[in-house]
């Protein structure tokens, strides 16, 4: 698989950008990132979707891509699981920088503020659904292993 490099200009970076992030609760370990990959090798949405990387939108955070970060949909795609955080040596808090960067996305004026409510209606069925189908995936397993032999 070819490689895709990104060209970055830096008359477009804002430099303060990974400061405002860290101005933020959960932001203070972002610079500690030293781009391992644990974050990405763990997260359930890389594995469906390769356009998600949370250790490519760190060094976009890093390297001053504010309208690149803010603009993204992936940063909505987050399931705020916590798996990278658990495989993150350096306890870089990605859910947390996720959370900044939604808010900073409806701030700037990227997403409209119910994108929050939005998503959060989303989660909720997903929960609803996962919640169903393993409640529903148990019991046929099971009703299969303990049904009483047939008398004949």
């Amino acid at each position: 698989m070819e490689e895709k490099r990104e060209i970055i200009d830096m008359k477009e970076m804002d430099f303060g950008f990974a400061e405002e992030i860290i101005s933020y609760p959960g932001g203070e370990n972002l610079r500690k990132c030293f781009a391992c990959g644990s974050c990405t090798a763990g997260c359930p949405i890389s594995e469906i979707d390769e356009s998600f990387s949370p250790r490519r939108l760190i060094r976009q955070i890093l390297f001053g891509m504010r309208e690149e970060v803010l603009s993204s949909p992936t940063i909505w795609f987050c399931l705020l699981c916590f798996r990278c955080y658990a495989h993150c040596p350096q306890k870089v808090n990605f859910p947390d920088l996720m959370r900044v960067l939604r808010y900073l996305a409806i701030k700037s004026g990227y997403a409209k503020p119910e994108m929050l409510d939005h998503i959060q209606e989303i989660d909720k069925r997903l929960q609803i659904f996962r919640h169903d189908l393993i409640k529903y995936d148990i019991a046929k397993h099971t009703s299969a292993h303990y049904q009483e032999p047939s008398r004949k």
